[in-house]
């Protein structure tokens, strides 16, 4: 067995698996639409990490009973 056969993720797929994803993506949507496709996939990314992380901070810390400041 090679090192690249070695590698499997945690859900059982392995790098051949990606490059059939891969090549299916660009059978879809065309090298043209990529670009934009990964920049819009990143922005909605960076907007949900955002969103997450301003949850975590609204949230008492645990064993703490929220304080009512009116």
């Amino acid at each position: 067995m090679t090192e690249l056969e070695d590698c499997v993720f945690a859900n059982g797929l392995g790098w051949p698996h990606l490059l059939i994803v891969a090549a299916a993506f660009i059978l879809l949507f065309g090298a043209k639409r990529l670009p934009d496709a990964a920049r819009s996939t990143g922005r909605a990314l960076r907007i949900l990490k955002a969103e997450t992380k301003g949850l975590r901070e609204d949230d008492p810390p645990a064993g703490k009973p929220p304080t009512n400041a009116e």
